[in-house]
């Protein structure tokens, strides 16, 4: 029965008339494989896309004071996060939609349908293993014990990525305990933070510390790069999944939702659903090396040399609703 409401829903998204001529799509993501993927959708329904890119931020503030007036249709931007705080500002709307419901994973998009994620990231530590063995590492926990003083690599807490790991721990073990962590990270912490994750991993390779909390798809961007010293920091690092005897490895999502003043409801809902599709997501996994949300598609060959792994099965609609309290442990523990 499953696998007929698939086919029914595929059929009415391929093959049925278009809805409208041209959707526009805000988004934060800013990759060339983007662009081809909803060339593609185009090609299919004879929908035009039209993208309109900028940092997350400022998408979110001008789809405020847009309000009705938008032109956008769907916002597209990484982390639960931040599409959390879409949410809350009132600028997307709910959607139902069962291929949707079907195809990604219930803790992977807002429990009422307002925003759906499309790609995973592993947030994983690298590191260095010509300084450090693989057994001794276990958990993000056990980053703050004294023996990692020196030799850890972390950006800013105004990063999401990083605020969402926090609000992950304030879920699994409390306020406190994850004030304290925080506290004790950024004590061992080799320099202030700063940077990319990127580029902890370059200094990571270069000698400055030996272990980052990274996001892996950026690895996969450094292994895949055009230049060459970027490929030779990613063949001296190597991944570690995190709380493996736990929780699992804390994972978020790049994800979407419909734009509140969106009049072109019916062709949006297509051009989300064309982001669950095995195309689409086997597109993701290779292009941009994040983690499909739909479960039986096949990872690329980089994804599975870095091995499978538990996940953290948290909800991500819980991350946004403890942001503001992971900002406060930042804080309060001096992790500028």
């Amino acid at each position: 029965m499953k696998a007929l409401v698939l086919y029914t829903l595929s059929l009415f998204l391929f093959c049925s008339a278009s809805l409208a001529d041209a959707l526009t799509i805000y988004s934060y993501r800013h990759y060339e494989s983007d662009v081809l993927l909803f060339d593609k959708f185009t090609e299919q329904t004879g929908i035009e896309v039209k993208v309109v890119k900028s940092k997350a931020g400022a998408l979110l503030e001008r789809l405020k004071a847009e309000g009705d007036q938008t032109p956008a249709d769907i916002l597209i931007t990484s982390d639960a996060g931040r599409l959390h705080q879409a949410r809350e500002a009132g600028v997307l709307q709910p959607l139902k939609s069962l291929f949707l419901e079907q195809r990604v994973p219930a803790n992977l998009r807002e429990p009422e349908g307002y925003w759906f994620g499309f790609t995973q990231r592993a947030r994983v530590l690298v590191y260095a293993p010509d300084r450090v063995s693989e057994d001794e590492l276990s958990s993000y926990e056990d980053l703050a014990s004294a023996e990692w003083r020196g030799r850890l690599l972390v950006r800013s807490s105004a990063n999401v990525y990083n605020q969402s790991l926090l609000s992950s721990m304030i879920d699994a073990n409390g306020k406190q305990q994850a004030l304290q962590w925080a506290k004790a990270v950024r004590q061992n912490m080799a320099r202030t933070p700063q940077g990319s994750d990127r580029d902890q991993m370059r200094a990571v390779a270069a000698g400055l510390a030996d272990v980052a909390i990274v996001n892996t798809y950026y690895l996969g961007l450094l292994a895949n790069s055009d230049n060459q010293k970027d490929r030779a920091v990613a063949a001296q690092l190597k991944v570690f999944f995190p709380n493996q005897a736990a929780r699992g490895t804390h994972v978020n999502v790049s994800g979407a939702g419909l734009v509140a003043g969106s009049d072109q409801v019916e062709a949006a809902q297509r051009f989300l659903e064309y982001l669950a599709t095995d195309e689409a997501q086997l597109a993701f996994t290779g292009a941009t090396y994040e983690y499909p949300v739909v479960s039986d598609i096949k990872w690329s060959p980089l994804l599975e040399q870095w091995g499978t792994f538990k996940a953290d099965p948290i909800s991500l609609a819980r991350l946004g609703e403890l942001n503001a309290d992971a900002i406060r442990c930042f804080n309060q523990a001096g992790w500028e």
